[in-house]
Order: structure tokens, then sequence, then C-alpha cells
């Protein structure tokens, strides 16, 4: 028999396939089902852990993966219909609507029973609360960070950004890699990137929300960072708004791997994902800050959670495998830190010295942010990734199309911002 599955949209560990062949049917009733987004790198070593707990005598994993802009959508129609997976991976951005919807389960009952955390990062535990119950587990620790071709920076003659590097050195940078015929712009178009403008806020002292889920920003910090942009666009710093709508989500179609751009907004765990996609040595650095006395805009963020859905009948099987990724020593040498860095202190110590190079400076990173490293803010609040998705980045796109100005465009993400939260409320 002849099994064909579509390795971008399907993948399952080998157990699984031997459930979806049919080969053990009262084995296969029992199968945890499982859906992450990311991409191929990240679902070998996912299958890998689950093959692992169905040879450690765990049930089997069927595992569904999608790319970030198409997982959303499948996850909100599937829990919207009473057929969510049994684990599901969580973005800190959605776990508080997820969770006041029921469509994935508090977790506090098998805390010390099937997920023994006791040495768990204590911030890791707390990003995974909802009105003080648990609903998500975090499966590694990371901060955003500048994604950087090392290579084009060598031919510029310049040094890598660093922590003194400001949003005003850019434009000399720029100079120098047209100068040296480095062939490309130096930095993506980050005025749709979320977390760069959260940073960027933080740096001036203020936040994306508050804890009651209301903005924490002012129209005029809109109107700013589009203009900052703007300017940078105009300057010839960033890529064309023709080229910045290239990339939509798949780390293939990033002005990174595009060959467009020398450096991108990313995060710190997925170091390792790019740099098995990019030929050039790839490393990483914070988000350039608006001075150099400026405080930091970085955290530890939980890079993503693994959650139980609210409609699982195997909460406590799923609660075993979650633990299985997360305290596993095994599991986490296949796993590395492409998810970020464990958060337990046992697995982070046994893992550390079997790490490559690339995982290593990943690790080294989110340990040494110092003092740009400030308190990790409250869950954004429910459709906070519809005012992402939706509205942020339209915007931000209309104004790179010159359709807005940066005026308007700080009035219309002010406005269309505060009318979604309100609707949610």
């Amino acid at each position: 028999m002849t099994l064909r599955i579509d390795r971008r949209q399907f993948l399952m560990g080998s157990t699984a396939l031997a459930v979806a062949a049919g080969i053990s049917p009262a084995f296969a009733a029992e199968a945890l089902r499982m859906i992450f987004w990311g991409s191929q790198a990240r679902a070998d070593r996912t299958y890998g852990v689950t093959d692992l707990y169905a040879k450690a005598g765990g049930p089997a994993v069927q595992g569904e993966f999608l790319a970030w802009g198409d997982y959303w959508p499948k996850l909100a129609t599937q829990t919207a219909g009473g057929n969510a997976p049994d684990i599901i991976q969580m973005d800190y951005r959605y776990i508080v609507e997820y969770a006041k919807r029921n469509a994935i389960a508090p977790l506090d009952e098998f805390v010390g029973g099937a997920l023994p955390l006791a040495d768990f990062d204590k911030d890791q535990l707390d990003g995974g609360k909802v009105d003080g119950k648990l609903y998500g587990i975090s499966l590694g620790a990371n901060s955003v960070a500048l994604m950087i071709n090392t290579v084009d920076f060598e031919k510029a003659g310049l040094e890598l950004p660093g922590q003194n590097t400001t949003y005003a050195d850019l434009p000399a940078m720029a100079e120098a890699f047209a100068s040296k015929g480095v062939g490309k712009k130096l930095i993506a178009d980050g005025s749709g990137s979320e977390p760069m403008f959260e940073n960027w806020l933080r740096q001036r002292g203020k936040a994306l929300y508050t804890a009651d889920g209301k903005l924490a920003w002012e129209v005029q910090d809109a109107v700013d960072w589009f203009k900052m942009w703007a300017d940078l666009r105009a300057a010839g710093v960033c890529v064309s708004a023709e080229d910045q709508a290239l990339d939509t989500g798949p780390l293939e179609t990033t002005m990174l791997t595009l060959g467009k751009a020398s450096v991108i907004p990313s995060n710190s765990n997925q170091l390792v994902a790019f740099q098995a996609i990019n030929q050039d040595k790839i490393t990483i650095s914070n988000f350039p800050r608006i001075a150099t006395d400026a405080p930091g805009g970085h955290y530890r963020k939980p890079s993503m959670f693994f959650s139980v859905g609210g409609s699982s009948a195997q909460k406590e099987e799923a609660a075993k495998l979650i633990n299985f990724f997360v305290s596993n020593p095994d599991a986490a040498k296949v796993l590395g830190v492409e998810r970020g860095i464990p958060c337990s202190v046992s697995v982070r110590e046994a893992l550390a010295p079997t790490l490559d190079a690339q995982s290593q400076v990943a690790l080294n990173f989110v340990a040494n942010l110092g003092s740009l490293l400030g308190v990790l803010p409250p869950s954004p609040p429910a459709k906070a990734g519809e005012i992402d998705s939706s509205l942020f980045r339209v915007i931000s796109q209309e104004v790179g199309f010159g359709a807005r100005s940066p005026e308007d465009a700080g009035n219309a993400l002010f406005t269309g911002a505060n009318d979604i939260l309100s609707r949610a409320s």
C-alpha cells in the first residue's frame, strides 16, 4: 500500500503513520491529536519526540503542522466545531482569547501529577496563566531578536549590530551597504512588526496593553512609529513595500531568505531554523535602541505553549505528553533550542553541553540581555491577535504603498484597535 502525505501541510511520526495505515485499529483509537505551526525542521524535531514517547510506552500521536498564517484560521475552525486536537500549540497573544472561550483547558489539576513542574522557571509558568489558572506550558523562553546575515556585514566592512546600535545608526549602515555593493537593503520593513513596535514602545517607557486589556500607548506614538519607518523607507534603508509584501509568513519568504535584506526582526529561537535554510552564516542581536541610554525593550517571553484542547477526552494523557516534551532530557536533545531555551532547570543544564554552535548562540543571547531585559508584560487581551493581523499589518502596508500618511495611519491604528478591544469586551 502506498501512503501519500503532503509534508508541507501534514506530517506524522512513524508511530502515527502506522495508525494512518490501519496497522493497529485498537491502538489508533487511543492516539492523541496534535496541531502546531512551524517549519519542516520544527516538524522533524517534534515527531522525533513523539516517536520517543511511543517507544517509552506512550500512545501514538497524530500530528499536523501549518505555516503561521494558515494555522490560526484552521485552529479557529476546529475549535468552533468542537473538533480541536488534544494538544494545541498556543501563542502568548492568543492564550487569553482561547482560555476565555474554553477552547483550551485549565491544567492546574495535573500539576504535581502528570505535570511535575517543581524546577520550572516561575516567570514562564506565570506566562501561561489566565485569571490565575494555568492554561499553557511554555515550550521555551526566547526574546525578540534581529536575524542577521554576517557575510553581508563583512562585505560592507561593518561591525554587527549590538547593544548600542540605535535606529539613528541605520542610515549610515545602509550607505556602507550601497557603497560596498552588497546588493541588498540593510533591513526589512519593520513597520508592520508588532513585536518591534512593542519593543520600541517599551524603550519609551510604555507598553502595548495595560493589565486590564486597554491600549497603553497614544496616537502620537503610532504616528512617530510610522513616520520613522517612512523616513527609513524613503532613504533606502529598508526594503520597498513591494518587496516586503512578498513576506507571507513562512521563513522561506522572509526578506532575509529571499536575499532582499540582511537584517529582519524575528525571535531568538528561530536562529536554528533560519540557518538551516540559508547558506550564509546567520547570527542574532537585540533590536535597535531609540538611544544608547534608553531602557531596554526586551523580555523573556514564552516562545509558545502547549495547551490541552477544551473538548479533549484525553486531557490527562495530553498533559503527560506535554510533560515529556518539557521535562525529558532525551526529548530536549531532539528539540534543542528551536522552540526556545528549556524552562526546566535540570533539562537546561543537561542540554547546554550538547548544543551545536548556533544553538549556543541562541542560548547565550537570551541569557545575556543584561540591561536590555525588562519584566514580562501581561498577557495580551482577547482580540489582540486580530489587531496585529487584520489592522496593524494592513495599515503598515498602506503607509508603505503611499495610501496613508503616517499621521492618518497613527490615528487609524489607535481608533481601530480601540474598536476591536471594545467589541471583545
